[in-house]
Formats: C-alpha cells, sequence, structure tokens
C-alpha cells in the first residue's frame, strides 16, 4: 500500500470514520474512499452497501475484479451508571465484541473491583465523555443511574451526536419529564423520539441480569437492523 494512502487510511481510522480501499486486482491500483465520498463515487451503491454490512470482499466489473477493503470504527458502548445492571451488562457486551467503558460519577461504585476487566471513569459524564474520543454514530450509550443530574448530562450529546443507540431506564413517567428536560435544553422532539426508554427490549426482565439481557438484545438490534427478518 502507498504510504500517502496508509497515512490517509490512519486518519480515518484515528478520527473513527469509516473507509474502503479499492483495489483493481488486475493492475495493483489503489484508491481511498471515505465514508463521506461514497455518494459521488462510481462504485457508490457496492460501497455504501459493504459500509452498512462492514464486510469486505471482492466484486466483479467490466475492467476486471475489484477487492474492497472496508474499514469501520470498533463498536463501542459507554455505560451511565456502575450499577447492577451494569455488572451484567458489561462483561456480556465485551463477550460479542463491544468496546465498554463505564462512567458514573459516585466514586463509591465507579470501582475497579466491582468491574475488573472494564474501563471505568469515576466522572461526570460531560468530563468523561470527551476523554473517549467523543460518541458517534458508531457508539451505543445506556443510561442506567436513573438519577436526571447524571444521565441527562449524558443523553444531550449522544442524541446530538448521533449515537446509533441511546437508551435510558427508568418508567414512562421518569420519561415523559425526561422529554420534557431535553426539550427544555434545545433537542428537537425528533431528536429526542430516538431514545429507548423504558430501555431494552421488553422481555419481562426482572433481575438484573436478565434486564442486562434485554438491554443488549435492543443494542444488537438497532445494531443489525438491516439483517432482521421482517415481521
Amino acid at each position: 500500500m502507498d504510504l500517502s494512502l496508509l497515512s490517509d487510511l490512519n486518519a480515518e481510522r484515528e478520527a473513527r470514520r469509516a473507509a474502503i480501499v479499492v483495489t483493481e486486482l488486475g493492475t495493483g491500483a489503489q484508491r481511498l474512499v471515505r465514508e463521506a465520498e461514497i455518494g459521488g463515487d462510481p462504485l457508490a451503491g457496492e460501497l455504501a452497501e459493504r459500509i452498512r454490512t462492514g464486510r469486505s470482499g471482492t466484486i466483479e466489473r467490466e475492467t476486471g475484479p475489484v477487492f474492497l477493503n472496508v474499514h469501520v470504527p470498533p463498536v463501542k458502548l459507554v455505560v451511565i451508571g456502575a450499577v447492577h445492571v451494569s455488572q451484567s451488562l458489561a462483561p456480556m457486551a465485551r463477550e460479542i465484541g463491544l468496546d465498554v467503558t463505564i462512567v458514573d460519577p459516585r466514586t463509591a461504585f465507579a470501582t475497579p473491583e466491582r468491574f475488573p476487566d472494564v474501563p471505568v471513569i469515576a466522572e461526570w459524564p460531560q468530563d468523561a465523555l470527551p476523554t473517549l474520543g467523543g460518541l458517534d454514530r458508531y457508539t451505543a450509550l445506556a443510561c442506567l443511574t436513573h438519577d436526571p443530574r447524571i444521565d441527562d448530562q449524558a443523553l444531550l450529546p449522544a442524541l446530538r451526536a448521533e449515537c446509533f443507540y441511546v437508551g435510558a431506564l427508568g418508567s414512562r413517567r421518569t420519561h415523559a419529564k425526561r422529554v420534557e428536560r431535553l426539550a427544555g435544553a434545545g433537542l428537537s422532539r425528533e431528536a429526542i423520539a430516538r431514545i429507548h426508554a423504558p430501555i431494552g427490549l421488553d422481555i419481562g426482565a426482572v433481575t438484573p441480569a436478565e434486564i442486562a439481557v434485554s438491554i443488549l438484545a435492543e443494542i444488537v438490534a438497532e445494531l443489525r437492523r438491516e439483517r432482521r427478518r421482517a415481521p
């Protein structure tokens, strides 16, 4: 790979932006297509599909075979709240390949002993989230503290960053109050409607572990939306 192309690719990776290296197998010629440039590319349809699925592969063209090497940022899960549900959710999420971080300013809960294999940041979300490289559409956010002073400070930037999944713990009555607060903070009703609340698929979950299963299932369902069976 040409060094300038590799440098450009690394820059996209560092910025957590998707990109595809297009290689003409007959000639070895390569070019980098950034996600923002796909719409104007001759292979726009195929490139968009590859970005959506995250799968590399070879396609046939009249001029010969072309290999599409897809580079998509790893999916990360930011959990707001070092609670019992989080203790079950974190290891399960790691098991399916998510990059998990716990954020909670309450130092009595946010300890390495309670989350031995997961990064824990004992700071307020507005201070902690920028240190994670920001939020983006490859990020899932789960707010589990049930404390608006903490959760709201994570929901605001997550919705503005268009995270692919945003969920929040709480009853419908609690969420109705949350909607009013977020609207008062300047978010549109359309943006607020993206919050999954009450969080998790409705599977009748009762225990913290069961609630964690329902949350993780909902995250996967959103991540793989295009692959889900039609009802």
